[in-house]
């Protein structure tokens, strides 16, 4: 099982989408490090200015009808429907102040869970995307017959290939992340804040790559079995796209409470230790109308790491299956 498994590695890793898809992730990276700079950056002094020509003419205004802003927020947030968010987040009860107009700088220890989450969605779709073609292509060009003439033991065939496909994206993911950490630091350091960046924080971050290169090497296995089920690289792909498109998109758009069984909400409870989600509480007020509230919820990191569980398990099962009882021909 171990030396098919590295013919099958050097097999990917001769692949020229293979070499082609790292390729582009690597250059997407790096577009994102430079996006991080430019959005880093402190303003210029025009915008120092106008922004506070800005906040003297917010203040100016405050001053002269703050009481009246206040009091009829606090009217219309007494007749929201329980539960809400506290009044302080709904009523602005304090004038403005000139951070309100200002960029903030950018502090490091929260701008990179979000980088990190990031390079997850784009590890994990690059993952599936050459290991659906990987094992697809083998199906579309009938090469899979005379593989298994050389190997006849099909579980041995189908693991090997999983496991080459979940090995082969470890080390892209470890350089991916690494740059993103590294990268995104050494930016932050010359224009942002890092000076809260304790042991704790460095523990996390890590804690949240590894959780990302873990789920990367899953992605690369399960494109490797979806692309087996269909038979085809562009059939694979066309389901990935629909599901993203249609299910998380269109459904999990107005259906916000199926989004706990949605892939993409266990999968950020997984890679942030936790995930928040929306749902909109709708309920009749006693003036006889309608109102709406947004009720802030969490999915813990356990549902999302037994959800992604339950869900490889069952896929690799599923082509296991597939592949052990299918005519090949």
């Amino acid at each position: 099982m171990i030396r098919l498994s590295g013919v099958e590695l050097r097999r990917l890793v001769a692949r020229r989408l293979t070499l082609i898809g790292v390729a582009g992730v690597l250059l997407i990276t790096a577009i994102v490090l430079v996006a991080t700079w430019n959005n880093a950056r402190p303003e210029s002094e025009d915008q120092r200015r106008q922004a506070q020509a800005q906040y003297e003419i917010a203040a100016k205004d405050w001053e002269l009808h703050g009481a009246e802003y206040t009091k009829r927020c606090l009217e219309d947030y007494a007749t929201m429907p329980d539960p809400k968010d506290p009044v302080e987040v709904y009523c602005q009860t304090n004038g403005p102040s000139i951070d309100q107009f200002l960029k903030p700088r950018a502090v490091f220890a929260e701008v990179m869970p979000e980088q990190l989450l990031g390079g997850s969605y784009l590890l994990v779709f690059a993952a599936f995307l050459i290991g659906a073609s990987f094992v697809g292509a083998e199906f579309s060009s009938g090469s899979i017959g005379n593989w298994l003439t050389f190997e006849p033991r099909r579980m041995r065939v189908y693991g090997s290939k999983l496991l080459a496909a979940a090995i082969g994206m470890v080390p892209v993911a470890v350089v991916v992340y690494a740059m993103l950490l590294v990268g995104t630091f050494l930016i932050i350091d010359q224009v942002g804040i890092t000076a809260g960046t304790t042991g704790k924080v460095w523990g996390d971050l890590t804690a949240q790559a590894g959780r990302g290169v873990l789920v990367t090497a899953v992605g690369a296995a399960l494109g490797g079995v979806v692309g087996l089920l269909l038979r085809h690289t562009a059939a694979a792909i066309g389901v990935a796209m629909g599901y993203i498109v249609l299910v998380e998109g269109v459904f999990g758009g107005f259906l916000t409470k199926l989004q706990p069984w949605l892939v993409k909400l266990n999968f950020d409870a997984w890679i942030q230790h936790d995930a928040t989600y929306y749902i909109d509480n709708c309920q009749p007020t006693s003036d006889g109308g309608y109102g709406c509230s947004t009720i802030t919820k969490t999915l813990t990191f356990e549902h999302g790491a037994w959800y992604l569980a339950v869900v490889t398990v069952v896929l690799v099962a599923l082509g296991a299956f597939v592949f052990s009882s299918r005519d090949i021909s």
